[in-house]
Order: C-alpha cells, then structure tokens, then sequence
C-alpha cells in the first residue's frame, strides 16, 4: 500500500433497530416536529408532524404490516419517489424486523422483476397505477410475491384500518427483538454493467456514520438556538438518501419532502419550507450556479455576476489557506471587495436556497473545486464527502475548522482507510456491508482481509484528506499505452453553462476524444444573447460558428488541467441527452458509459477517422491554438 490513513475510533452506540430512535425521541421530546408535510391537495404551506405523531402513525402501520403477514426477515420493495410515505413505512417495516428493498420508481420492467426476484421480496409498495401494471406483468415470475400496495390509493390507510385488531404489545415485542446486525436494507447498485447486486446492510451499519456525523458535525446544520431542517428530494432509493433520513430521524432535525425533482417544484420547496442545511448531488450545485449566471445575463448582469463569482472563489481561496495555516487570509481590498458583493449578490444567490442554509453536503460523486470555492465565496460552505452503497453511506467527511475543496475529507472516526499500490481505496470499519445477497463470489471479490475494495481510484495527502480520481472500471488506455482517468475532464467540461454531459472516450484510439450534451435552456438562453448582438442575414452561419468556438474553448479549458498526452483532442456534439428514457443513465443519474460507447459506436469511429485523415484545422483551433487537435462538431 502506499498511502495509510486511520482515523481514530470510537465507541460504539449502536443497539437494537434503527426504528428504535422514533419510539426514543417520541419518549424524550413528544412535541418535537420532526416532518413536516403538505396537507392534500397543496403545493404552499407545511404542517409539522410531532414526534409522538410520527410514532403512533408507525405503530398503526406497523399492526397493519403484522395484520398482512409480514414477519421478521420478510423482504419488502418501496418503489416510490421521495415522499412522507416512505419515511413512515420504512420505520414501520424496521419496527416489525422486515428489510426494505428500495427500488428506484423510474426503474425498467426488467429491472424491477429482477429486483423483485433476486431478494425474494413478499411485498411491494408501488405509487401509482402505472407502476402497478409494471409489477403486475412480472408477477407471473415472482412466486413469493403476496401483496402490491399503491400509495395513491390509500395502501397505508388500509393496512392502518386493517391492523386494529393487533395488540401494541405484539408490535413492541417484534420491535425489541430486532438485532443491530440484523438486515434492515437490501439495497441494489447501479447496474451499470450487468444485474444489480443486493447490498446487505445491517442496522448497525446504516446507524454508524449517521450517529458519528452527528455527534461531530450536528452544530453547524442550524444556527444556535435553532432547530435544523433539511428538505429530503433525492431519491431515498439511493443510500445516499436513507443516510440523510438517518441523520434527520435520529437527530432531531424537521425533515420535509419534496417528491418533484423538476427545477420549479424544487425551487418552490426551498422557498416555502426554507431549510438550514441543503444536501444534493454534484449535478444539483453545477445546475444552481448555472440558473444562477443565466438570471444574471438576463437581467443585464452578467459581468457584474462574473466578477462577483471571482472575488467569492479568491475570497474563499484565501480563508482556506489560512484555516490550513498557509496564509494570512483574505486582505484589506479582498475583504473590502466581498463585503459589497454580500450586500450586492450573495444574499440574493443564498435566498434561492431559501435564504437560511450555510452549510450544504454534495455526496455521490465530487464536486468540483472551483465549483466548491463558489458556494463557500457567497457563504453556503459545501462539504463534499465520500461513501458508497457497500458502505451504508459516507465514510469520509470534512474536518470542521480544516476544510479543504477539492477533496472529500478525511475518514470518519472508526472507518481505516487505505489506497492500494494502483491507486484503489480500500475501507474498513462499522458501515461496510454484510455482502451481496444470492452472489458469494461477488462478495468474496469485494471483501477480502477485512477490506472492502471500492472500485474507487484516489490519493491521501500528507493530511490524511482523500481526493477521488476516478473510477478503476473507467479508466481510459490509448492506443500509446497511456493510462487516463476522464473524471476530472468531466467534471471541468461540465463547468462550462453550455455543456451538460461529458463522457471521456479513447479506449485503444490514438488520442483521448469526448461525447458532449448541451444544457437545452442555457442554449436557447445563449442563442437568444447572440440574436440580439449579430445582423439577422448571416445570423444562422454566425450562430453556428460561435458556438463551435464556445465549445472548442470549454474543451481548451479543460485540457488545461492535464498533461498533452491526456488532453482531449477530438470531440463530438451529440443531438440529445443521456437520460433516463433512452438508457443511458442509471437510476442514480450515473452515466451507462458502455452503453454510450456501444450506442454511439459510429460516431466516435467518425470522429476519429475524421482526425487521422488530416481534417483542416478550423479557425476555432487556431484561436485556441490546440496541436494536431480536430474539432468534429455535428
């Protein structure tokens, strides 16, 4: 190995099932709001929902699941978005000792059978009539398969009704008998090549980092004297959101739902609810700052906003080296500089989040650093951790007071880390799985001596701070024999407004190439700003040759941040985007890349013939002065 990390250990808290912290919290702090929902049929205000609230509503459900036929150890799926159901019938279905199967409610016919037939699920709890017909194609399949229960049709109101006759003592026993390593989640990966592997997580290891992330960092989710407040919108299919349910339900903190990841939807929530700590994907912070510089060209404003994300980056730059103990901080004229912009730009920007949050998390892939410096510079510090499904979740996180963009932070206490000799972090601690159900030798290939091996590729500085490069699967071997890893191409090509997918192809080609996505409103946003500013006869030619440039210096931008050898000297403008509908996107939003590849096979073969057979170097090229680069845009 050539990196070490081990980050100390502490004890361990972790006793009985994680649906014990309802009936606790319900015994300590009856009146605490712990939900808050919209009553039906409204989109403005929230009602919260108490602790002792919540408990009764488990409880009711609970003697319904009992009521049903569902035991401890019996497998149930919940194939919705992320609403108040789910939360209460997870708990419901923790209390009684059943395990939850999350499956992602936008999932394939195939997926959700094979899902379904792998865990041996007994029931499944579906939103509405569309995803009922789903299952019920598959049924013919599914033997143990009992029950499919919709939401939209009052599913949970039936088991309540259908569970009075079901003494609260039956429930309290099934409750005290669940074990911390029993299994509370099945949950399955991406599938990005291949079936979906089950990852067995127990309650002890879903408990571990939400309990150590709350002991270290629950402070800084609320002002003093506040409670803390959380909208939950990512899906709680991924463990990702089961983490931040975790946090919220054994915390204390008010938890909202927002089941509609639509931008208007979205952006309502925040406004209505107006949470003290906001949680998203990578993908979620980009698709912010770029609302937010496109509301800025809009009104007239975008140098103004220009300069204020420089001096944001610059300021927040500044503070890191001197909490890191490498500067003096941010001098007299800097400070003086973000001082008018708070009054001027950042508060504006911070409201959009509704006007409370300082502090935000980005999980499920990294964040880029520059992007990082941004949301620190306006005063909503990111944390970007680390952690994967075998893991229940994070397993690094950013030490307060020691925070460093561009990384992931440092193992949390109890969780060793290591990177092997080619560069693959390797974890072990309280959090890792139990293994993959139905397939020992998957298991047996991720968990040997007591490691977990991630897939992950990354480095430790001499600080212990984790930076993931990519992933093992991922990397890239030209034809030359030169090894690439395309995350941090990615992540630079997608900074640009106008791109909104990047994959990093080269595989045995003599040069590293990319698929690009444009961002549809930033580019009519874009096309409307050039109308304005060229002479309507030429305007279609104009058009187009701007914004080849455009993209050809996003791309030059990005070759900036690596060695000639790994730079990017081919590209290609695909139609549309990878997405959900067209399989080129996971559940989890990660891309298929073998499926990209396979589906744009001739594509990628143009664009490389185009390249060996001399293609003219544009104007584009000559003003970015690229070397024997060719710029293929279609």
């Amino acid at each position: 190995m050539r990196d070490f990390a081990l980050a100390p250990r502490t004890l361990s808290r972790s006793s009985g099932g994680l649906a014990d912290s309802v009936f606790e919290r319900a015994e300590l702090e009856p009146a605490l709001p712990v939900l808050a929902r919209r009553p039906e049929g409204s989109s403005g205000g929230w009602q919260n929902v108490t602790a002792v609230q919540l408990r009764d509503e488990v409880v009711d459900l609970a003697k319904g699941l009992v009521a049903s036929g569902i035991s401890p150890g019996h497998r149930v799926a919940i194939m919705a978005r992320t609403r108040y159901e789910w939360t209460v019938l997870s708990y419901a279905l923790w209390t009684v000792g059943a395990e939850v199967v999350p499956i992602y409610p936008t999932s394939a016919r195939e997926q959700v059978e094979w899902i379904l037939r792998d865990a041996g699920c007994v029931a499944v709890v579906v939103e509405d009539e569309q995803a009922v017909m789903t299952v019920g194609s598959v049924c013919a399949s599914l033997p143990r398969l009992r029950h499919v229960w919709q939401l939209d049709a009052d599913a949970l109101a039936d088991l309540t009704e259908r569970g009075r006759t079901i003494p609260l003592a039956t429930v309290e026993s099934l409750r005290r008998i669940v074990l911390p390593d029993s299994t509370a989640v099945v949950a399955y990966t991406s599938g990005t090549t291949g079936h979906a592997l089950g990852c067995a997580l127990s309650h002890r290891g879903l408990a571990s980092p939400v309990d150590t992330l709350l002991e270290g960092w629950r402070h800084i989710t609320a002002a003093p004297g506040e409670q803390p407040s959380v909208l939950a919108f990512l899906p709680f299919s991924h463990v990702y959101g089961l983490m931040i349910q975790g946090v919220c339900i054994r915390g204390g903190l008010l938890m909202a739902h927002e089941p509609d990841l639509g931008e208007e939807a979205l952006a309502a929530s925040l406004q209505s609810f107006r949470p003290t700590y906001f949680y998203a994907v990578p993908s979620v912070f980009e698709k912010i700052y770029k609302n937010f510089l496109r509301a800025s060209q809009q009104a007239g404003r975008g140098a103004l906003f220009e300069r204020a994300a420089d001096t944001a980056r610059d300021f927040a730059l500044a503070c890191e080296r001197q909490r890191l103990g490498e500067g003096p901080g941010p001098g007299f004229d800097l400070r003086l500089q973000h001082a008018l912009y708070e009054r001027t730009v950042y508060r504006r920007l911070r409201a959009a989040l509704g006007g409370r949050a300082r502090r935000a998390t980005s999980g499920g892939s990294t964040l880029n650093r520059e992007l990082s410096l941004f949301y620190e510079g306006i005063g909503i510090y990111v944390h970007d951790g680390y952690g994967l499904t075998e893991t229940s979740g994070g397993i690094t996180m950013q030490p307060l007071g020691r925070e460093k963009s561009g990384t992931v932070g440092r193992p949390l206490p109890g969780v060793d880390l290591r990177v092997a000799d080619d560069g693959e972090i390797l974890v072990r601690g309280p959090s890792v799985f139990q293994g993959y159900v139905n397939d020992e030798a998957a298991t047996r290939a991720a968990l040997y001596g007591g490691w977990l091996a991630t897939g992950d590729l990354g480095r430790l500085d001499a600080d212990g701070y984790l930076t993931i490069t990519g992933r093992k699967k991922d990397i890239i071997v030209t034809a030359s024999g030169k090894s690439v890893a395309p995350a941090a191409l990615e992540h630079r090509l997608r900074m640009h407004p106008l791109i909104h997918q990047a994959v990093v192809v080269g595989d045995n080609r003599p040069c590293v190439g990319a698929l690009l996505t444009l961002d549809p409103v930033f580019l009519a946003h874009w096309r409307g700003v050039l109308v304005a500013q060229q002479d309507p006869s030429a305007r279609e030619a104009r058009e187009e040759n701007a914004l080849r440039e455009e993209i050809a210096r996003a791309v030059a931008a990005a070759n900036s941040t690596v060695s000639r050898s790994e730079s990017i000297r081919v590209f290609r403008v695909l139609p549309e985007p990878f997405d959900l509908a067209n399989g080129l996107l996971t559940p989890s939003m990660k891309l298929r890349r073998d499926e990209i590849v396979h589906r744009y096979a001739a594509e990628i073969d143009a664009m490389y013939q185009a390249r060996s057979a001399g293609a003219r170097r544009t104007s584009t090229e000559d003003l970015l002065s690229w070397d024997d680069s060719d710029n293929v845009f279609r």
